[in-house]
């Protein structure tokens, strides 16, 4: 938010320690993640240290994270000051210093993401940031419903977006093409459901202390996990894993196709609503996060008066179980309450029910295709994605305000941005990075920064930098073109 360098700089050296505040698990915990992150590239031991043993003089004193209640930090905001005798970070909470950290961690050079040792020398420049988010929702969202990713996928992506403050990520669990979380419950879901993915492949599924691990992987890097269970469409896989789901009693064939719109719920059957009261009531308890995500778009083949009252009878569920339930635009034409957070994915700039919803109240998450969808090629010649949104290359992402972009939904209506990562051409991380990397730390950067801030020509300078830190962590980015990319950069391969 604002910055004031210095002249001075700090080196890190084999006596450096880092001095977490005394009586924090949290801090030492935060402490422990970055002495964990560069023991292995400077050769130096970094012992976590409680600050009341910090040493008050003029040599090393260190790296210091110090909570205080003085200031206007908020919850997520920090304070970081660098002399040449050492480094202190200051917030008034854990997710503070946290973020305060992931600055740091840019000020070093690349070459501390090694997980190998490294010539170094480990310096920070010198100077004052304060700083603390737009927005307080700034999110990505994996597909996991077309195809598989196993936990180990899950958790490096976590690290990954949680360098640029990304604070959520919502999991697609359930789609057409598979069911990807164990319902004690309705077992079939997952064994059979979870069965096959797009093209034909083995699907795969998490257990419930699977998905517990991803929550509690998370939580250590600040990011909120938001499980979503699409409805009434989009529910090919649950049909077929129960045939009493539909209205007919006939089960339908697992699907691996990409084609959307052709399912749906049986709205007439009350038994479709002891299945959502089961599927939430249970993902409610494994998740801690604030929000369960209903999904509600595209529901084609469910008429409108279905759709009513499908929305109708699935949002108080959600409210029982003590969440607050996020959907697809499309749920706004039901006039949903107020707690309800729609989230925006058209390719317009009017969308007049999400526009109403906002006037009476309802908070919306921006991630309109044309600009946040991170499956979009980049351009004609991108070998992996889609285009029938856009072709969005990094200028395109990062070009747009979520503040003021939609009619009638600005200022403190938007509760941020979201950047979805759908699946149905990836297989692997590499193809996760490359589609996600550049085009994600953009949206980030609308998501935390000052809108005064966001400049292209600034931005593209100071993306070109991350360039050797991707190649140090082995991170399969497109090297855009539009970006002036530093020496030591070498990009990924679609």
């Amino acid at each position: 938010a604002t910055v004031h360098p210095s002249s001075a700089q700090y080196k890190l050296t084999s006596s450096t320690a880092i001095y977490t505040q005394a009586g924090s698990a949290d801090a030492a915990a935060i402490g422990n993640q970055l002495a964990a992150l560069l023991r292995p590239s400077t050769g130096f031991s970094l012992p976590v240290l409680s600050s009341a043993t910090r040493r008050n003089h003029a040599a090393d004193c260190g790296i210091a994270l110090v909570l205080t209640s003085a200031g206007n930090l908020g919850a997520e905001g920090y304070l970081l000051d660098v002399t040449s005798n050492g480094v202190v970070i200051t917030a008034a909470e854990p997710a503070g210093l946290f973020y305060g950290v992931q600055t740091l961690r840019q000020l070093l050079p690349a070459a501390t993401d090694a997980t190998t040792h490294q010539p170094g020398p480990w310096t920070v420049p010198g100077g004052h940031i304060a700083d603390q988010p737009r927005f307080p929702y700034r999110g990505a969202m994996l597909d996991v419903s077309r195809h598989f990713f196993p936990v180990s996928v899950v958790e490096r992506l976590i690290s990954e977006i949680s360098l640029y403050k990304v604070n959520y990520l919502h999991l697609h669990l359930a789609d057409d093409q598979g069911w990807r979380i164990v319902i004690n419950s309705w077992p079939n879901l997952a064994t059979f459901g979870g069965s096959t993915e797009v093209g034909g492949g083995a699907g795969g599924f998490y257990t419930q202390a699977q998905y517990l691990e991803i929550v509690a992987y998370a939580k250590a890097h600040f990011v909120t996990i938001v499980p979503e269970i699409d409805g009434p469409g989009h529910t090919n896989a649950a049909l077929a894993s129960y045939a009493q789901l539909n209205c007919d009693g006939v089960a339908p064939p697992l699907y691996t196709g990409t084609d959307v719109g052709f399912s749906s719920l049986c709205v007439n059957k009350d038994l479709t609503y002891q299945f959502e009261q089961d599927v939430m009531g249970e993902l409610a308890a494994l998740t801690p996060g604030p929000f369960l995500h209903i999904g509600g778009d595209e529901a084609q083949s469910t008429s409108a008066t279905d759709y009513s009252t499908f929305e109708d009878k699935v949002l108080p569920i959600v409210s029982t179980d003590g969440k607050r339930a996020i959907g697809w635009h499309d749920v706004t034409k039901v006039d949903p309450p107020t707690s309800f957070v729609p989230q925006f994915w058209g390719t317009t700039q009017t969308d007049a029910p999400t526009a109403a919803a906002a006037a009476r109240g309802n908070k919306v998450i921006m991630s309109p295709a044309t600009h946040a969808y991170l499956d979009m090629m980049y351009t004609p010649a991108t070998k992996l994605g889609q285009n029938w949104a856009a072709y969005i290359e990094v200028k395109d992402a990062y070009g747009w305000d979520p503040g003021n972009y939609l009619q009638g939904v600005t200022g403190s209506s938007v509760l941020g941005v979201e950047g979805p990562i759908w699946s149905e051409t990836l297989l692997n991380m590499a193809n996760i990075e490359f589609m996600a990397f550049p085009r994600l730390p953009a949206l980030a950067e609308l998501g935390w920064s000052p809108e005064s801030t966001h400049n292209w020509n600034s931005f593209r300078q100071r993306l070109g930098a991350q360039g050797p830190r991707w190649t140090v962590q082995g991170v399969n980015f497109y090297a855009s073109p539009q970006v002036p990319w530093a020496p030591g950069t070498v990009g990924g391969v679609d």
